[in-house]
């Protein structure tokens, strides 16, 4: 399973990449605002992060563009900056076309918001590079959602779609897990909730015996 970070902060996606090797960036427009800067500059740096390697760092179209010809050419705007930009789409019915037509001029679609299989099975049908089913809002909302992900993972296999799937608006270890359980390619989360996941109160308590152990023994 690939991991993503969902982030537009410069330091932190600096410090994933070369603490544990995350394999793309997802930004949304939260996240550029958190960052504190415009967001061209915010999209431009992060590019300099990745420059040279095939990273995939997804940034979003303007949410208010609603008409498939202002999506695609704001899309061909933001993959004009970088050749690891993925453009991220909102999942309805325009974007469908827009996918299609982007596919044809080599950019990389990330269909994202994405709540219910059906709106995967579409998005995929389109060509979707990527697609972004959301379970932190439904889990919220006291939906289950492990079965979300498998079917959209089973429909995905059942018919040979290229699209990859990313579990997106995670939350905390146990939703990574479900989601490398049911064969979901990718997750992408906040920094700290990586960091939460790497720990373990066992562990630091086994450190500490340990530790303990050692002073008590002689070196040489």
């Amino acid at each position: 399973m690939k991991f993503f970070l969902d982030s537009a902060k410069v330091d932190e996606i600096a410090y994933a990449l070369d603490a544990f090797a995350i394999d793309g960036v997802t930004t949304n427009p939260r996240h550029v605002q958190v960052a504190g800067k415009p967001f061209l500059t915010t999209i431009r740096e992060i590019a300099e992060l990745v420059v040279g390697t095939d990273i995939p760092v997804s940034v979003e179209v303007n949410p208010h563009i609603m008409a498939t010809e202002a999506m695609v050419a704001e899309a061909r705007k933001l993959a004009a900056i970088s050749p690891n930009f993925v453009i991220k789409l909102q999942c309805v019915e325009p974007v469908f076309k827009a996918i299609r037509i982007l596919n044809e001029e080599g950019i990389r679609v990330n269909c994202t918001l994405i709540f219910s299989a059906m709106q995967a099975l579409q998005a995929m049908r389109s060509g979707a590079a990527f697609i972004s089913p959301f379970i932190g809002w439904k889990e919220a909302n006291a939906e289950e959602t492990r079965s979300f992900i498998e079917e959209v993972t089973l429909i995905r296999d059942n018919y040979g779609f290229e699209s990859e799937i990313i579990v997106a608006a995670v939350r905390n270890a146990r939703q990574i897990v479900d989601a490398a359980m049911v064969g979901a390619d990718i997750v992408t989360a906040g920094l700290a909730v990586y960091q939460a996941g790497f720990d373990h109160p066992y562990t630091r308590d086994g450190i500490q015996k340990f530790c303990d152990f050692w002073d008590q023994t002689e070196y040489e």
